[in-house]
C-alpha cells in the first residue's frame, strides 16, 4: 500500500476513534476477526491495532485464507499485537485457536463475480463458518459476537419508495445462483439469533449497504469499484446497464464506526442497518460525479451493456434504501458524503 493511501487510512482511523464509544471495554481482551484481510474487516483491524498503540493491550487474531496476501495488507500491524493465522472458515477451526472475548465474523465472498463461479464457497463461509465461530464463542464465554450480514438479505422490496427497516423482508427467489449470497446471509442471521436464544451467545448482526473507500478491491466486479478503477487508470467510465438503479453509499470510516457501535453497544439477537441513506445516488449520476471530481483527467462515460453472463450476476433490485433509525438510537450517524468519500477513495489509489 502506498504512503498516500496509508496516510488517508490513518486519518480515517483517527476519525473512527474520535467516536464516543466504550473503547475501554476492549482493553486486555482477545479479539478474533475472520476474513481479516477483506476490505471491511481490515479497517476494523487497523482500528483495533491503533487502540493497542494507545495502550489497549489486546491480543488480535486475524483469520485469513491467503496468508501472503494478508501480510501485504496487514503486515505493518504485527507490531501492534496482530497475529495472522491461515484459516478457511468453512473448514474445521484450528486446534490452537485461543478463547476469545470478542469474535467478529466478516469472512465472506461479497462480490457478485463469485456468485456465478463459486456459489458453494459463498454459502459455506456464511453458514458453516458462522456456526463454527458461534460454537467457539459459546465455548469461550465471549462478551460479544458480531456477524457481517448484508443489505442484500432484503431481497426485492415490496415498496421501493419506502425505507427498509430491520423488520422488512422482500422477495428473494432461492432457486437462482445469485441467491447463494443473500440466502446464506439470511441463514447466518438465523444461526446468530438461535445461538443467542438457546446458548446465550451475545450475537449481534450488522447489515452493510454499499460500503466503499481506500483498500477496496478494484477488480472485485462491483459497479462502483469498476468506476473508481476507470478513474484511476484514466479511461472513460463504463456503464454496463442504463445506470438507473439507486444505491446508498457509505464511506468506510463511517461504516467501521457503525460496526463498532453495534459490537460494543448493540442488543444481542438483533440486526442493524449500517448505511448512509443521505448518500443515495443512481449509478449514472455516480459516474458523472466521479468524472466531475477530476476534470483534469478529461474522462467521460460510455455504455457497454453485455448479454447475461455468470461473470457478473446483476441484481434485479432497482432501489433498496434503508432506514438507520435503529442504529441511530445507539448514537451513530454517518458523516461523510459522496463527493468527499469518493475523492478520498480515488486519491488513495493515485
Amino acid at each position: 500500500m502506498s504512503p498516500q493511501a496509508q496516510a488517508i487510512i490513518d486519518s480515517d482511523i483517527a476519525r473512527i476513534l474520535e467516536r464516543e464509544l466504550p473503547w475501554q471495554d476492549l482493553n486486555g481482551s482477545t479479539v478474533i476477526l475472520s476474513g481479516a484481510s477483506g476490505f471491511l474487516a481490515a479497517y476494523m483491524l487497523e482500528t483495533l491495532a491503533a487502540l493497542n498503540a494507545r495502550g489497549a493491550s489486546m491480543r488480535l487474531i486475524g483469520l485469513v485464507r491467503n496468508l501472503d496476501k494478508a501480510q501485504q495488507r496487514l503486515g505493518h500491524l504485527c507490531a501492534d499485537g496482530v497475529e495472522l493465522l491461515r484459516q478457511d472458515i468453512a473448514n474445521p477451526l484450528r486446534s490452537d485457536l485461543p478463547r476469545a472475548d470478542f469474535i467478529i465474523h466478516a469472512a465472506s465472498q461479497a462480490s457478485p463475480k463469485y456468485y456465478g463461479t463459486d456459489p458453494v464457497g459463498t454459502i459455506e463461509a456464511n453458514t458453516t463458518g458462522t456456526q463454527q465461530l458461534l460454537r467457539h464463542a459459546q465455548a469461550s464465554g465471549s462478551q460479544a459476537f458480531l456477524f457481517f450480514s448484508s443489505g442484500e438479505i432484503y431481497g426485492r422490496p415490496a415498496d421501493p419508495g419506502q425505507a427498509l427497516s430491520e423488520t422488512d423482508c422482500g422477495y428473494l427467489d432461492p432457486a437462482t445462483l445469485r441467491a447463494c449470497y443473500a440466502e446464506s446471509k439470511r441463514l447466518g442471521e438465523t444461526l446468530c439469533v438461535s445461538w443467542h436464544h438457546q446458548h446465550g451467545v451475545p450475537a449481534r448482526i450488522v447489515r452493510p449497504f454499499h460500503s466503499y473507500g481506500p483498500g477496496m478491491d478494484l477488480n472485485d466486479g462491483r459497479v462502483f469499484a469498476d468506476f473508481v478503477a476507470d478513474v484511476v487508470v484514466g479511461r472513460k467510465i463504463v456503464l454496463k446497464s442504463e445506470g438507473l438503479a439507486l444505491r446508498p453509499f457509505c464511506y468506510i470510516s463511517d461504516a467501521t464506526a457503525g460496526f463498532f457501535t453495534v459490537l460494543l453497544k448493540g442488543e444481542s439477537g438483533q440486526a442493524y442497518n449500517v448505511a448512509n441513506p443521505d448518500a443515495e445516488i443512481s449509478m449514472r449520476d455516480l459516474a458523472q460525479t466521479l468524472v466531475d471530481l477530476f476534470p483534469e483527467r478529461r474522462l467521460g462515460i460510455r455504455f457497454d451493456i453485455p448479454r447475461s453472463s455468470n461473470a457478473y450476476l446483476q441484481s434485479a433490485v432497482s432501489r433498496a434504501c434503508p432506514s438507520i433509525a435503529k442504529i441511530e438510537r445507539l448514537g451513530w450517524r454517518p458523516e461523510i458524503g459522496i463527493v468527499e468519500g469518493f475523492k478520498r477513495t480515488i486519491q488513495s489509489y493515485l
